[in-house]
């Protein structure tokens, strides 16, 4: 296999992966989640695992890549996005290295974020994805996946030109929403989180599952504070987003 682009220099080929069944749009960033860079290498190109990923970048900026871009590499899982569920198909996914939360969650290196903002703004111009579709893997499987998690950069990237983002609300006491709420605020807040791209039942009610998307945005968007509520900042930079869409 031959690197999709110059900046990975090395090649370390998956079997795991296949054709794609729709068209690629989209761009998902993973942490891989292990007790180390080389358990998460074996684990990607092993064949029991059934997972994978087209690019796995290390703590130093070293970029390898494992599948090819045109085909569908195995990363996303159970997903959905604005109205998709194959996203495996839709996207190219890149590990990061870190311990996650289950082994003790980091900040991820100067340089290794330097090498993810460059190898992500080499493929979004050539596959001219949208900066709304540059996502992480907890958006697109809430509650079942929180990486590459809070303390992942998102700004840092956006400056650079990849990915959507505005600036956080500041944190304020006032009135929110949480679970157990109910009416026309909560309903509300479901349609903006599900125009936007998330999976919420548009109910009125505030219940579990509302929860864990706005615990998602949050992860994503408005990372100070991830607790499940929403509050006038996390409605504020929700609506803040929604206004900045150029789709």
């Amino acid at each position: 296999m031959k690197a999709d682009t110059p900046l990975a220099g090395e090649v370390a080929a998956s079997p795991n992966h296949g054709a794609r069944k729709g068209p690629l749009d989209m761009l998902l960033l993973h942490y891989t989640g292990m007790e180390s860079a080389e358990h998460a290498l074996a684990r990607l190109c092993d064949p029991a695992a059934e997972v994978s990923a087209h690019y796995l970048v290390h703590e130093d900026g070293r970029i390898v890549q494992m599948v090819a871009e045109e085909q569908r590499a195995w990363h996303a899982g159970a997903a959905f996005w604005a109205g998709e569920e194959d996203i495996n198909s839709r996207s190219i996914g890149i590990e990061i290295v870190n311990r996650g939360h289950q082994y003790g969650y980091q900040a991820f290196p100067d340089a290794q974020i330097d090498a993810v903002t460059a190898l992500c703004l080499d493929i979004v111009r050539r596959r001219s994805i949208r900066a709304e579709r540059v996502l992480a893997h907890s958006d697109v499987a809430p509650g079942r996946k929180i990486d590459p998690g809070e303390k992942f950069p998102w700004a840092r990237l956006a400056s650079a030109g990849v990915g959507h983002w505005v600036e956080p609300e500041e944190i304020a006491s006032g009135r929110f929403l949480q679970q157990g709420a109910i009416g026309q605020p909560v309903e509300a807040l479901q349609t903006m989180l599900s125009l936007y791209g998330y999976k919420v039942p548009v109910t009125g009610a505030y219940d579990a599952e509302t929860m864990t998307v706005v615990e998602a945005f949050q992860r994503h968007f408005r990372p100070m504070k991830v607790d499940g509520v929403a509050d006038a900042s996390t409605i504020t930079t929700l609506h803040r987003l929604l206004t900045t869409l150029k789709r």
